[in-house]
């Protein structure tokens, strides 16, 4: 270990990252709440040390040099590691007593924290939740760059090097308008059934529309060129009997009754995505986080959890024992 002073400081790669984001010096001293004079004046002491030009600028534009880039990605890394380091001293007495930044997709949010934000309330009073939606891509951006400290996910998204704990399993079905031939029958869907169907998808971005459309390209369905932006817009498509769409089962409740629409299971190998909070791997609050996700798995909503094999036994046993 070499235990010299460092000619930098963390504020100094701080303004690094904020000129590299914003692409602008007068808006990365507004990021910093700094005066831009002050920023430059700093900037220009770290390339001085460094002995490499991290920004080429003029009256138009700035870019990061060649040399920059790598500096600015290493500046990355150290500072999500010291919000890391303050993180675990800030937490080591309690990591629940205090504030949780949580990302959420936007096709699991609207049906799952009406049910877990109660949970997580009762469980962990000290604690302030404070959940952001967006589509995957960015929550898994907000990871890397420490400003989550974990996120609700479905992995079979990219999602690189993390760690997780598994809330639950949700499997899809296919939703149909009420007069549709696809929906008249209360029997599994087989994927010969979809070939040729006309299918209504999400948007570029929803990892839920990746999953939905690989089944749906294996079963030789046809894709609309129309793309939604939200699972509600989609089932009021189908209600209009545009087509079909597939739904996740944690969406039905909500989004297939109000559009009227008929549901229908599909046969094994059922599409599905596994729910999990992931958080950044040797994240210092992974001991809490794993107790966040025990409550996010106890609170999931029963009439969207799949059917453990011992839960469908006893039913079964039930309705012999009234019949």
């Amino acid at each position: 270990m070499n235990y010299a002073a460092h000619p930098f400081s963390l504020r100094q790669l701080q303004y690094v990252v904020a000129v590299a984001e914003a692409l602008s010096f007068r808006k990365a001293a507004q990021l910093c709440h700094v005066s831009q004079p002050s920023l430059s004046s700093q900037l220009a002491q770290l390339e001085q040390v460094l002995g490499v030009r991290l920004f080429e600028r003029d009256r138009r534009r700035v870019l990061a040099t060649a040399a920059g880039k790598e500096v600015i990605e290493r500046a990355r890394r150290l500072l999500v590691d010291a919000h890391d380091l303050s993180a675990a001293a800030r937490r080591a007495s309690d990591p629940l007593d205090g504030t949780l930044r949580l990302g959420v997709i936007p096709t699991v949010s609207p049906y799952l924290l009406p049910h877990v934000t109660p949970a997580l309330r009762a469980d962990f009073p000290k604690l302030t939740a404070i959940w952001i939606e967006d589509k995957t891509g960015a929550l898994v951006q907000g990871l890397a760059a420490g400003t989550l400290d974990a996120a609700l996910l479905a992995l079979e998204a990219e999602l690189g090097d993390v760690e997780h704990d598994v809330v639950s399993s949700d499997p899809f079905l296919l939703a149909t308008a009420q007069g549709d031939p696809l929906g008249q029958s209360s029997l599994a869907v087989g994927r010969s059934e979809l070939r040729d169907a006309d299918v209504l998808l999400l948007d570029e971005g929803h990892c839920f529309r990746e999953q939905a459309l690989a089944y749906c390209s294996r079963a030789k369905a046809r894709e609309l060129e129309f793309r939604a932006t939200s699972l509600a817009t989609l089932t009021q498509m189908v209600a209009s009997g545009l087509g079909v769409t597939l739904l996740p089962a944690l969406a039905v409740p909500s989004e297939a009754e109000r559009a009227g629409l008929r549901v229908r299971p599909f046969a094994a190998p059922a599409p599905a995505r596994t729910l999990a909070l992931v958080w950044r791997r040797r994240s210092p609050i992974a001991p809490a986080l794993r107790r966040v996700a025990a409550t996010l798995r106890a609170a999931y909503p029963a009439a969207a959890a799949p059917e453990q094999p011992a839960r469908a036994a006893r039913r079964r046993a039930a309705r012999r024992v009234a019949s």
